[in-house]
């Protein structure tokens, strides 16, 4: 990875912390997928896997497929940035893996062989938005702009940021 990725990556790390919950959105093709809901990240290690746990299905999980292209869009009131993030979800079933990650307190390991579902999701794609202006320039135009703004509050606006590819 070169050192601009890794930069991102801490960017990446700094952010879905500060957010914490995001939305789980499987993009498979398949006819049985594990369905959209609210997440809460419990990690984002250092090469880019976010890891999270989904209610476990009332089907089988032999049933599902074990990798498949997933999205999770990180939002939360009074934050002036999002983020869209897209990639390569797994699902961790094996307990020696599950055993494996010592941030887990035994009663979520526990939980993870019987009532969850871990997934680790690869990053392969993230575009942050932020609403924040980034201009520090002055002009007489901009002072116009801004009293305008406070007499006639505009709606925010919404710019992409586009990161590089993690792989």
């Amino acid at each position: 990875m070169s050192t601009s990725t890794y930069t991102h990556l801490g960017f990446l790390r700094e952010k879905i912390s500060a957010i914490g919950s995001a939305l789980f959105f499987s993009q498979n093709n398949s006819v049985l997928r594990l369905p959209s809901t609210v997440v809460t990240a419990l990690d984002v290690d250092e090469v880019g896997q976010v890891w999270f746990f989904l209610h476990r299905p009332t089907q089988s999980l032999q049933e599902f497929d074990r990798e498949f292209p997933a999205r999770l869009d990180f939002f939360r009131k009074g934050k002036h940035y999002f983020l869209r993030v897209s990639g390569r979800a797994s699902i961790v079933t094996d307990p020696e893996e599950i055993n494996g990650l010592e941030e887990l307190s035994e009663d979520i390991r526990r939980m993870a062989r019987e009532q969850l579902v871990l997934v680790r999701f690869k990053i392969l794609k993230a575009d942050y938005f932020s609403s924040v202006s980034t201009r520090k320039t002055f002009s007489w135009k901009q002072l116009l702009g801004r009293i305008g703004k406070v007499i006639f509050p505009p709606k925010p606006e919404y710019r992409p940021y586009y990161f590089l590819e993690l792989k």
